[in-house]
């Protein structure tokens, strides 16, 4: 399997995504608190580098990602415009589950985004089965199965991994490890602190890996990628990375302090990126620049499209209820 190559070019759109990626966020923070976007909101702030170094490690064309709650920012990586997903959040008939979804539930069929997911550990099972659909197809594809340090806790998890293992599913597990189950630290809710040795009990192959670290995260995840596309099964990850916002935006974050926030802030994986871009002399101030005004109306765009698109017709509430048509059944 080809080598991950980290160019001038690669840091340069790391940048570009992990900075659209933050804004978006930010944006729907102040849109939220405006009463444009209600229900829960869960922000991706200081994760970046897990999805960006993700992302990089697999052909989105083919290889398919599902996630929980905390979704906003996966499918635009995978393609889908944030117009899209500024729209869904706003509840807009133009967003991409129909604005039906709204923050938790984002999901595109076209590009390969299968979920958002409120249930804790829902999406799990729900990831190996696609995985598994592909091998059963025929198909190389593989599938990045996302989930928290409290669905860790769930059984489903432990069932599915017995079951991927069995079968050798083409799905790599990845825990975002950011430190806390809405408010319980790991320590507090299990003996052991490694939650990437929850995989030796499955044989599986496991590894923790740093999360603020795009080029660790890509590393990691293109050799789970690579195994599973082999037909050698699993890995699960523990990509230990850290959010600098609330679990969700009603969280008064009382269970840790404005200290510890700041420490990891030191290593912003934004920052970290924009400061070997500027000490390799990879892009000029105005091109940094430029790339945050891109980045500004992209967001901006995304706004403007969302505030003017339709709400979903009454008609609309029935759509989406049964599948009309079983295409695999034969008469």
């Amino acid at each position: 399997m080809a080598k991950l190559k980290f160019t001038k070019e690669t840091y340069l759109k790391w940048y570009s995504d992990m900075l659209l990626w933050r804004k978006f966020e930010d944006k729907t923070s102040a849109l939220y608190i405006q009463q444009k976007i209600r229900g829960f909101l869960h922000l991706y702030n200081g994760q970046e580098a897990v999805l960006a170094g993700s992302i990089m490690a697999i052909d989105p064309s083919k290889d398919k990602m599902i996630t929980a709650y905390r979704d906003h920012v996966q499918p635009i990586a995978m393609g889908v415009s944030p117009n899209n997903i500024m729209a869904e959040l706003y509840g807009k008939a133009t967003g991409c589950s129909g604005g039906k979804g709204g923050s938790m539930h984002m999901f595109s069929k076209e590009f390969n985004f299968f979920g958002g997911h409120g249930i804790v550990g829902a999406q799990v099972p729900l990831g190996a089965g696609i995985a598994f659909a592909d091998k059963y197809n025929g198909s190389d594809a593989v599938t990045l199965c996302y989930m928290g340090d409290g669905a860790v806790r769930q059984g489903a998890v432990h069932e599915t991994f017995n079951m991927a293992m069995l079968w050798k599913i083409p799905v790599v597990f990845i825990c975002e490890n950011n430190g806390y189950a809405m408010g319980t630290s790991v320590e507090r809710s299990a003996n052991h602190s490694d939650i990437w040795k929850l995989g030796l009990a499955y044989e599986m192959p496991c590894a923790p890996v740093d999360g603020m670290d795009p080029v660790a995260v890509a590393e990691a995840v293109k050799e789970a990628v690579d195994r599973a596309r082999k037909g050698d099964g699993p890995t699960f990850l523990e990509i230990k990375t850290y959010r600098f916002k609330g679990h969700s935006m009603s969280d008064a974050q009382k269970y840790r302090t404005k200290d510890e926030v700041a420490e990891y802030q030191k290593i912003d994986p934004i920052s970290k990126v924009l400061e070997l871009i500027k000490n390799n002399k990879w892009a000029s101030e105005d091109e940094i620049l430029e790339i945050q005004a891109n980045v500004k109306a992209t967001v901006q765009e995304a706004v403007n499209f969302a505030e003017e698109s339709p709400l979903p017709s009454n008609d609309s509430l029935y759509n989406n209820v049964y599948v009309e048509e079983y295409p695999f059944i034969k008469e």
